[in-house]
């Protein structure tokens, strides 16, 4: 089977899902046995069919179906706000609302952290309101270990946290609780919603591959634009 009509039927049967970044050229080329010019050739042919979206800086990821009118976070794995903006087709941006150093963190988040509260922890507090095209999606509250961003500025994150910290740290996995509520005056003015509209709040802990926590994320959704994905395993 050709390369272009091997990795659509991975789309097509869930192989690859929704949003999804594919390997890298080079991962695949050696793959399917062939050069990475034949995986580009495959790849652009199914970014012109619409399967597929590419990003020169980030990489390939399955186009979200157009009929689906709500972000599916979580298919695609972890994945950053910005990621999943380019698998959808949209162009991030971000406001940053709040930035400081906070030298004496409160004991919930030096519990969240895993922080040694003897040592003065230290972490950065931050506030954006995210965008999709011109349209506000979500705000996020984060507390992040000063030792992966000591010394950036808070114009520099207007980009990727993933890829702002990816120097530093390599980013595995993430614990959620997520919980549905109805959005006060402040939330709905930063995200063009009426008082009363329905939100979820999602408290997120993203921890690296040693399990040792980076940042702590408190996340506003808007519930008319997104749903959160899990798979559930039954063991005997």
């Amino acid at each position: 089977m050709e390369v272009a009509e091997e990795i659509a039927a991975r789309v097509h049967n869930g192989h690859y899902t929704s949003a999804q970044r594919l390997p890298s050229e080079y991962d695949l080329a050696d793959e399917f046995g062939v050069s990475r010019l034949t995986v580009r050739k495959a790849i652009d042919a199914l970014v012109k069919q619409q399967l597929l979206i590419k990003d020169p800086r980030k990489g390939t990821y399955v186009m979200a179906p157009a009929e689906n009118d709500k972000v599916e976070s979580g298919r695609g794995g972890l994945q950053s706000f910005t990621e999943a903006a380019l698998a959808y087709g949209k162009t991030p941006h971000t406001d940053v609302l709040n930035y400081q150093v906070i030298d004496h963190p409160s004991a919930d988040i030096v519990a969240k952290l895993d922080l040694d509260a003897r040592h003065n922890p230290i972490v950065v507090e931050l506030e954006r309101l995210r965008y999709w095209d011109d349209e506000p999606m979500t705000v996020e509250h984060l507390m992040i270990c000063d030792e992966y961003v000591h010394g950036i500025n808070a114009a520099d994150f207007k980009g990727s946290l993933f890829e702002l910290l990816a120097p530093k740290v390599e980013l595995a996995y993430s614990h959620q609780e997520i919980e549905a509520l109805l959005v006060d005056e402040r939330i709905s003015q930063l995200l063009q919603v009426p008082v009363g509209a329905p939100l979820l709040k999602v408290h997120t802990v993203t921890y690296t591959v040693d399990a040792k926590p980076v940042f702590y994320d408190t996340s506003y959704y808007r519930a008319d634009k997104y749903t959160f994905k899990s798979t559930l395993t039954r063991f005997d």
